[in-house]
Order: C-alpha cells, then structure tokens, then sequence
C-alpha cells in the first residue's frame, strides 16, 4: 500500500502543476559549456509562424548560479525573419537582480531562473511574416567567457484571442 502513494502522490502533483502553466508555442534551452558562456557561443532557436494575425510573447531564459558576478546582462539579439539572408541586431540589457542585490526570477538552493521579456514593444509582438524565424543571442558583457551562466534559451507564448 505504501509503493502506491510513493507512485500516486507524484503523479497527481504533477497533473495539478501542468494544468496550471500555460504551454508554450515554441521552447528551447542550450546548456552553456562549461558554465562559461563564450562570446563565440551564439545559441539558435527556430521556429515556425502560420498565424500572422496573433500576438506572441518572446521571452530569454536564463539559468544561472548566486555566483554569479554582474547584476544583468547585454544581449546582442540577432533575428532573421522568413526569407531574408542577414540577421538583424539588438542590443537589450537584461536585469537579473534589484538594486538591493536580491535576484530576481526564481531560485532554488545557489540556482536561480528567468524570464524576461525580450521585444521592443513591451511584452507582445505581431510576427507578421508567415515561415521560419531564426534567433540567436550572444552576450556583450565585458568579461569574457562569462562565469556561472548554466543555461539559456527562448519561449514564444502565442496569446490567446479575446
């Protein structure tokens, strides 16, 4: 009797913590070698757009340790839109603490995780050419390779139409 709850208490914990997020249109996340990211480490993520008409939200991922020595940190955001040959740049600064030196996101034991919203115009963006997106990032940051970066990677949430 005491397998079955070992086995059911996870299972049902679970189901009631996947109803609760909502599912991404598009996510991927590259482990960062060595936990050092290198300038010369520009992860790509590709997706694919069908429905012009809706909004998207574009999120970076970002995993990294409570060593980690910078408050933020400068993304340069490469994207090629469907059909096109070069990619265009952004530069975003991307805050990983508050002022009072307290990550933000979420952490767990020397872990923590974000999510910050990566468009111009705030949370949302209309994609509005139908095909294959292509977008990497790379950091700016003065030091190089940057030291305690575990992970990062991309979301792409399609809104819902109200």
């Amino acid at each position: 009797m005491q397998q079955i709850y070992k086995i059911f208490i996870p299972v049902v914990f679970i189901l009631l913590l996947s109803g609760c997020l909502s599912s991404p249109y598009y996510q991927k996340n590259y482990s960062i070698p060595g936990n050092k990211w290198d300038y010369s480490f520009e992860p790509s993520f590709k997706f694919e757009v069908t429905d012009t008409n809706s909004l998207y939200n574009l999120h970076f991922l970002v995993r990294h340790t409570d060593a980690y020595p910078y408050s933020n940190i400068w993304l340069m955001i490469y994207t090629k839109k469907p059909g096109d040959t070069t990619f265009e740049r952004t530069r975003i600064e991307i805050p990983l603490s508050e002022p009072s030196g307290k990550w933000l996101g979420r952490g767990m034991g020397e872990v923590w995780e974000q999510r910050m919203p990566i468009s111009h115009e705030g949370d949302t963006v209309m994609l509005r050419k139908a095909g294959m997106w292509e977008i990497k990032f790379g950091h700016t940051m003065r030091m190089n390779p940057l030291p305690e970066v575990l992970q990062v990677g991309m979301r792409v949430e399609k809104q819902s139409k109200q």
